[in-house]
């Protein structure tokens, strides 16, 4: 064992749980390369453990816990109340489950002795019903932009280009004009977990960004920019690009002036995409590699209704079917 081994080993063995804690956010960030919102969302969950943890049991390490102590925890959280004064949802306290098995898997792989993350199940929640927008909702949530002002042109362009392509809002607003090729109507985004993948821009959404551009007379590089607010000049154009925050607002406005039934985000328009390529015929692999989706499991989420073999053979067969 090399000197900086062992020194990295006793810094571990005496390092006091918020040390290790906050070693472990060291890791997700230059390791894993894990956003800035899955860390503050860890953060969050480790610090409640964290607190839970020192003060219930104070005389204890993080090489005592065992699935009495988690089953303890679990016990707290179930009683935890959130923002609004209602019992942690099911899902939700499953999300501190899952910031403490990676912590602990961490410690394991750094050989600190602590319990075996594997040995912690999740119990199975309720299956949450996917919102997600018929086509002829879309068509309906698109015109709603007076596209003869600028304003309005971005707002259209902004949904048109999620509908199409499926990006998340974080990737959506990190998008710069140059980088998108309007001829080959594809561009490349570094998505969730630093995974590069090609995005496809359907003929439509291709013309309102064309038709969006040529409303812009800045030199900024951000694709969207804000129009609210002071023009702050510089050379790239940063402090104008307009935040996930703001595109959620202006969907938002959008679904409340086409008065669907359906409360529809940002993401809702995501599911959207998705769906629509699976009801049309898209093999889930595909599928799956548009959205950029790690594991083919999250894409599954979808299948339930978007079989068009189930749908088929629903026509098909039923009696009820004329």
């Amino acid at each position: 064992m090399t000197l900086w081994l062992v020194i990295s080993y006793i810094r571990h063995m005496q390092a006091s749980l918020p040390e290790l804690i906050n070693q472990f956010f060291e890791y997700l960030e230059i390791e894993k390369n894990c956003s800035k919102l899955t860390i503050r969302d860890y953060r969050h969950y480790l610090e409640v453990f964290t607190e839970w943890f020192s003060s219930t049991l104070p005389h204890k390490t993080i090489g005592d816990l065992d699935l009495a102590i988690v089953r303890r925890y679990r016990v707290y959280l179930s009683n935890c109340a959130d923002g609004k004064g209602k019992n942690l949802k099911k899902v939700t306290q499953n999300y501190y489950v899952i910031a403490l098995r990676s912590f602990l898997r961490f410690l394991i792989k750094n050989d600190i002795k602590t319990l075996e993350p594997s040995k912690i199940d999740l119990p199975k929640t309720e299956s949450r019903s996917l919102k997600f927008l018929e086509r002829e909702q879309i068509e309906q949530l698109v015109i709603m932009p007076d596209t003869s002002t600028e304003v309005g042109a971005r707002d259209r362009t902004v949904m048109e280009l999620l509908f199409s392509t499926g990006l998340r809002v974080s990737e959506l607003v990190k998008l710069n004009h140059e980088q998108i090729n309007l001829e080959r109507r594809e561009f490349g985004v570094i998505g969730k977990g630093g995974r590069a993948r090609i995005v496809f821009v359907s003929d439509r959404a291709a013309e309102w960004i064309g038709q969006y551009m040529s409303f812009r007379k800045d030199g900024f590089k951000p694709l969207f920019i804000r129009y609210s607010g002071k023009v702050i000049e510089d050379d790239t154009g940063e402090k104008m690009r307009l935040t996930a925050r703001s595109i959620e607002r202006i969907v938002k406005k959008y679904v409340r002036l086409a008065r669907l039934p359906v409360d529809a985000t940002v993401h809702t328009l995501r599911h959207s995409f998705a769906t629509d390529l699976l009801i049309n015929g898209a093999d889930l692999r595909s599928v799956q590699e548009m959205l950029g989706h790690k594991n083919i499991a999250t894409t599954q989420i979808y299948t339930h209704i978007t079989n068009k073999q189930l749908r088929d053979v629903h026509k098909a067969f039923h009696s009820g079917n004329k």
